[in-house]
């Protein structure tokens, strides 16, 4: 180590006090490590997002491959600069043309999507109504906005309504912000009520569809589209390209001239380097290859079904999906963390929510279905996780 930079010893204990948080998650069952994958695995996957099993197919890859040759590895620089290539507007206009939507706008990723509309949409002077169970890009978008935020009651229309109602006039302008589908439990927000709120009360809506696009609807055109709100003039969606069309990024879907404030007032999107080429070309196969096969949609909805009702017949706590999420409720962290670790060992990798990432304190195994799952490989799932709870 070179001597100007060689710790000394009045300095040393500068990070002393993260030995104390460490031994504290220690205590709680709470550390988390990173465990690299290797390419290929004999494993059984239901732990990923690979929703519709997009990640790997051969014209989602082609494309991603083709996209970097063509455009190069890197977008090189920030999307109002040269980090905007045709290749990021044909996929905003196609994604908001399949969702319903006006206008898109493509981020490099989709917790970066929720930051900008959540901050670009209000200032100090306004009102946020929150559902307590959020996703953490949600609940970050709240805290940098530096509005007045309120938490609901997970899933309460009528307490958001009396939350947006508690003080007429006193704010500037009021934005309820929600999941479409929570991540954790996989069950869906009452959509149509909460823009009937909205609009009862003059607030936009904001919906974080990131679990919902590629899944709900006919088609996979997502939760706005299926709830009737979708290019509504008070409705805004972030959605995510890393799930359900198995390559990486965010967008922002909206009416014209939100997206078009969103350009120019987005810090997310302003001062952070625009999507690469390869996987702004992977989302683009990806969606294309759903239109085509919409069939995807339903047989992912149908894999959720089908593990949900074999794990409730072997006496799990497995909640009801209303998408392609499983939650399986744990006694503690702990015995999470070891039944997960039982599953690994049998072939099985599955999620291991523990908090904080569990708004309700509950741990929990969380099985992601997939449309390219066999009901063979179904059986195997329930058949693992029964032997191993």
């Amino acid at each position: 180590m070179p001597e100007h930079v060689r710790p000394t010893a009045a300095g040393g204990a500068a990070f002393d006090w993260l030995d104390a948080q460490r031994a504290q998650r220690e205590r709680a069952g709470l550390v988390r490590t990173l465990r690299p994958r290797p390419a290929t695995s004999p494993l059984l996957d239901l732990a990923s997002n690979d929703y519709l099993g997009l990640a790997r197919h051969p014209q989602v890859t082609a494309a991603a491959a083709d996209a970097a040759r063509r455009w190069g590895a890197g977008s090189t620089g920030s999307r109002l600069v040269t980090g905007t290539t045709e290749l990021h507007a044909e996929l905003e206009a196609e994604l908001a043309a399949f969702c319903g939507f006006e206008a898109a706008l493509v981020f490099s990723s989709g917790y970066a999507a929720n930051l900008a509309a959540v901050t670009a949409l209000t200032s100090r002077a306004s009102l946020i109504v929150s559902d307590a169970d959020n996703h953490a890009s949600l609940i970050d978008g709240c805290r940098l906005s530096r509005a007045d935020t309120r938490i609901a009651p997970h899933a309460d229309p009528e307490a958001v309504d009396k939350l947006l109602d508690q003080e007429p006039g006193a704010h500037a302008s009021k934005l309820v912000v929600t999941d479409a589908l929570f991540s954790v439990d996989g069950d869906a927000a009452p959509l149509p009520a909460l823009a009937t709120v909205c609009r009862r009360r003059g607030a936009g809506l904001l919906i974080d569809d990131a679990h919902g696009l590629g899944v709900i609807g006919q088609a996979g055109q997502g939760s706005p589209h299926t709830a009737d709100v979708a290019g509504a003039p008070d409705v805004v969606a972030t959605v995510t390209l890393s799930k359900s069309l198995g390559a990486q990024g965010g967008a922002v879907l909206g009416p014209a001239r939100v997206i078009e404030h969103l350009v120019n007032a987005a810090r997310t999107f302003i001062f952070d380097t625009g999507l690469n080429p390869a996987a702004a070309g992977a989302a683009l196969a990806a969606l294309r290859l759903l239109r085509a096969e919409p069939e995807r949609a339903e047989r992912v909805r149908a894999v959720a079904r089908a593990l949900h009702t074999g794990l409730a017949a072997e006496g799990l706590a497995a909640v009801r999906p209303d998408a392609a999420v499983v939650s399986v409720r744990a006694p503690s962290p702990d015995r999470a963390l070891a039944w997960a670790a039982r599953c690994r060992d049998a072939g099985l990798v599955v999620g291991c929510f523990r908090p904080p990432s569990v708004p309700d304190g509950v741990s929990r195994l969380r099985l992601t279905a997939r449309a390219d799952l066999t009901d063979e490989q179904v059986g195997t799932v329930i058949a693992t996780l029964a032997a191993t709870a």
